[in-house]
């Protein structure tokens, strides 16, 4: 007994002093960090712009959190551009080399970094680009250089703009498991791959309408910048004209074709480096850093920026999803902080739990009671992400973003058919008429369905109230534009869904004059906890993330992506503002 009682001690001891030594070991990797925030920009630099990760509008890093800098490698949106605006005015950056190739970014998003970069040039600065091959994303954004080129062996890709949605009645019928849904909205197609084989008229005409609409956005913009007409490039893309890296220069798509060593000679020849000598770059990660020190915005009075993205659900929120805990928290503290004199809410969202979309659109409507509230909508603002937005009292939104998508539905998995197939029988007892109201393993009574479709014309009637109440428009005109249909930001403007086209710095800068300001400061809200944070919350998260990567591996992305989609659905809780479909423009 004492031998056993001498081990246990040993090995609690031993485990003691190895999670002591971890704990410094992160605290010196942490100062290690800390001490390569000094960045040196030398003289005649360049700053390379290669976006290798995906891009979210924010990844709200705590700065006082020692393994924030150590665990969360990626940069958000805000301070991408905030280091395009820094290096626009630093003497020792002479110009940017943009190498980015498959860019991870919704096309607003991709059109904000665009224009930063435009801006970047009214400096006087040079912007270059080069690629081994160009999807349409990455060449939409590099079109805003002085100059593109390509590998003379690469790959450019323009041919306008399409989209896939997957179809899952079949799959329904030969597993016997299947999504019994209630909707309300003729277009609310997020549930039609479980109600058929094949596309709707209703749908396929949204679909058309918003890629043509996005695509003549893109169409005028590259127009602009390379000075070539938007029926030559509608003819570049019918005709693949780009197909090949010569055919692509003939047609004013690029200007040349170039190896990478003959492109870094032609960005000596620009800062007036001999050839021999190296280039001095410095990588976006570094230059964010020192960047990030340098406040474009300052004064004592302050406009709050809280970040709303991802899938709503109910719960706390993070990152990667809106919940009601960190939104309703930092609207709160936007509220009841004196120095902050307005906010701004961003939104990048295809909605989600329409509970949780109530809530913080009551939220809204207290806080801007108390201070002027403007809403920037990101790459998509869909169905609850919309809903939250009718709270403020302006709405910007890109040309670019999905918006609308006002309309409800609800669904619940149901496995009746796989259980007969498999010989489970479920029985059910209760002590009332609808006690047992839902099975999984039975059919969806009649009854059921109509509660549910109660609950679900309720929830649709409220959204249209709420729509009507914000944008002081009459809830039949509002119905009219609604039925779950999604616009681009530049027909969400002519039906008056939002009130100017712009960035989150145009609603920055509105919410500024509404509140009187001419020097403010930027305070950003919410703060996530960094990776080593949820890593020591909870182990059983990082298995999940690996376990999913090793099934992504094994079966396949376009596979995998089907079974996520299908796993969402299955997990979904209550009535749903969501958007239409899973759109992946390409």
């Amino acid at each position: 007994m004492k031998f056993l009682r001498n081990l246990l001690a040993s090995i609690l001891g031993s485990l003691v002093a190895f999670m002591i030594v971890v704990g410094m070991f992160f605290i010196f990797m942490a100062l290690i960090g800390s001490a390569e925030d000094g960045v040196v920009v030398k003289k005649n630099s360049v700053l390379e712009l290669s976006f290798v990760t995906p891009i979210s509008d924010y990844v709200g890093k705590d700065e006082t959190d020692p393994f924030a800098a150590l665990w969360d490698e990626e940069l958000g949106l805000d301070e991408i551009l905030h280091a395009i605006e820094v290096a626009k005015n630093d003497t020792n950056i002479e110009g940017i080399s943009l190498t980015t190739g498959f860019l991870q970014a919704g096309m607003a998003q991709t059109r904000e970094i665009r224009k930063a970069l435009l801006d970047f040039k009214s400096s006087g600065k040079f912007v270059m680009a080069h690629a081994d091959v160009y999807a349409q994303r990455d060449y939409y954004l590099a079109s805003a250089a002085d100059e593109v080129y390509v590998n003379p062996v690469g790959v450019l890709d323009f041919k306008g703009l399409a989209t896939e949605v997957l179809f899952y009645k079949e799959l329904q019928e030969k597993s016997g498991i299947k999504m019994e849904v209630i909707r309300h909205g003729k277009y609310k197609s997020a549930v039609e791959p479980f109600l058929s084989d094949s596309m709707s008229d209703e749908n396929r005409t949204q679909i058309k309408e918003l890629i043509t609409s996005i695509w003549s956005v893109i169409v005028d913009d590259i127009s602009k910048s390379r000075n070539i007409t938007p029926q030559n490039l509608n003819v570049i893309a019918d005709t693949l004209g780009g197909r090949t890296p010569e055919y692509a220069v003939a047609s004013g798509l690029l200007d040349g074709t170039l190896y990478f060593d003959q492109y870094e000679n032609l960005l000596k020849e620009k800062i007036g480096v001999a050839e021999d000598d190296e280039l001095n770059y410095v990588g976006l990660m570094d230059y964010a850093k020192k960047a990030n020190k340098k406040k474009i915005h300052n004064g004592s009075d302050k406009i709050a920026v809280i970040y709303a993205q991802g899938e709503i659900l109910f719960g706390e929120g993070g990152k990667g999803y809106i919940g009601q805990g960190l939104i309703v928290d930092a609207l709160h503290k936007a509220v009841d902080n004196e120095s902050v004199k307005a906010i701004v809410l961003r939104v990048n969202s295809p909605g989600g739990s329409a509970l949780v979309s109530d809530i913080i659109w009551r939220e809204m409507q207290l806080a801007k009671k108390e201070k002027p509230l403007v809403v920037s909508f990101g790459n998509v603002a869909a169905s609850g992400g919309y809903y939250i937005g009718v709270g403020g009292d302006k709405i910007f939104a890109e040309p670019t973003t999905i918006t609308g998508s006002i309309g409800v539905f609800g669904t619940i998995p149901n496995v009746n058919e796989l259980a007969e197939n498999i010989g489970v029988n479920a029985e059910q007892v209760g002590t009332n008429k609808n006690s047992v109201d839902y099975s999984f393993f039975e059919p969806m009574t009649d009854s059921f369905r109509s509660v549910m479709q109660e609950s679900i014309e309720e929830t649709y009637e409220t959204f249209l109230d709420r729509v009507s109440q914000g944008r002081n428009i009459p809830v039949e005109q509002v119905n009219e534009i609604a039925q779950g249909r999604v616009w681009s930001g530049v027909d969400a403007q002519d039906l008056g869904l939002v009130d100017e086209l712009g960035t989150l710095d145009d609603a920055i800068a509105a919410a500024a004059d509404m509140a009187g300001l001419e020097d403010f400061g930027i305070r950003k809200y919410p703060k996530y906890k960094s990776g080593f944070d949820r890593l020591m919350e909870d182990f059983g998260s990082v298995k999940v993330d690996i376990g999913e990567s090793i099934i992504q591996e094994e079966i396949g992305s376009e596979a995998y992506e089907i079974l996520r989609e299908f796993k969402q659905f299955t997990k979904q809780e209550g009535i749903q503002a969501k958007m239409p479909f899973s759109l992946n423009i390409k």
